[in-house]
């Protein structure tokens, strides 16, 4: 039998997996863990080289869920992603020959390489949990969850993605450099994927889906609902975006908020939580009148977050 999974001992596995393995990369690890919670999907953009793709990696191998990768480019065609249904002559019949996507975490790597209509493909997939293939559906495994990474959109070969596949993703965060000191010290000691295929199973996918159970048990008072919904509208009026925070976003923010009490260990969402989880979830979501920075659109959510006074105890 697992044992009973409480929010430290959650947290607890994955300090472990930050303090071995992904050293300075806790942030992106603990928003990871966040979207795992809510059945959510991430993306992380940053620079070729600073460990986005070892973050998922490691995610699967604590978990020990399965792990499918797709490497995107541009000739990738949807299939390569969904699978296809293939003639077999014994039979004289097609069987379904399920692709990657067919996994409890999906790597898509450098999504924004690969071809509008390959990309568009994944929508489905991310809000359905299924993809439908020959007029046939096929449910996706539970948990499910994307974790995609993209380059920075000025480089070579790479396309934007849709707004509408950008609020697909629950979380959109990136990485940065390392601190020097630590930067020092991982070129000293090389890379961790040797290392990382040996990584112990810390947690079992029964213990996943109860904690999302936990997650989604977690109160969330009406103080704090018309706290959150007060951020929301405060992105359709400001005069800096053009378009802002749907519904879903808005579902996505209360979900997202419910896990990080989780993680701190209470059973009800205070404002500090909605705060702490806002920029991650809103800022890749709208849609500016002028030319932004992820950055940017963060301070833009900041800024509306700072004029909303916190609600009475």
């Amino acid at each position: 039998m697992a044992r009973s999974l409480q929010p430290h001992a959650f947290t607890d596995v994955f300090k472990t997996l930050s303090t071995e393995y992904l050293q300075g990369k806790e942030e992106v690890l603990r928003l990871s863990v966040i979207a795992l919670l809510v059945g959510g999907h991430i993306l992380v953009e940053d620079l070729p080289g600073l460990g986005k793709t070892t973050v998922a990696l490691a995610l699967a191998g604590v978990t020990g869920l399965t792990f499918g990768r797709v490497q995107c480019t541009s000739d990738l065609l949807p299939s390569d992603i969904t699978g296809l249904s293939i003639f077999n002559r014994e039979t004289g019949s097609f069987c379904f020959q399920p692709g990657p996507i067919f996994n409890n975490i999906v790597l898509l790597d450098e999504i924004n390489r690969a071809m509008p209509r390959t990309q568009s493909a994944m929508l489905e997939a991310m809000e359905e949990r299924r993809v439908t293939i020959e007029g046939v559906t096929h449910h996706l495994p539970d948990p499910f969850m994307v974790f995609a990474t993209q380059n920075p959109a000025d480089q070579s070969g790479t396309f934007l993605l849709p707004e509408s596949q950008l609020d697909r993703f629950l979380i959109c965060t990136g990485i940065g450099y390392p601190a020097e000191a630590l930067e020092r010290e991982i070129i000293a000691s090389g890379g961790i994927r040797e290392r990382m295929a040996g990584m112990e199973h810390l947690i079992t996918s029964y213990e996943i889906m109860a904690a999302k159970r936990a997650v989604q048990a977690v109160y969330l008072s009406e103080k704090v609902i018309s706290y959150l919904h007060k951020l929301v509208l405060a992105t359709r009026t400001h005069d800096l975006i053009l378009t802002g925070l749907s519904t879903r976003a808005a579902i996505n923010l209360a979900q997202a908020a419910k896990a990080a009490a989780f993680l701190a260990g209470r059973d009800y969402v205070a404002p500090e939580d909605v705060k702490e989880i806002a920029v991650a979830v809103s800022a890749h979501r709208l849609v500016m009148r002028s030319e932004m920075t992820a950055a940017d659109r963060g301070g833009v959510i900041r800024t509306i977050i700072s004029g909303i006074a916190l609600p009475l105890a």
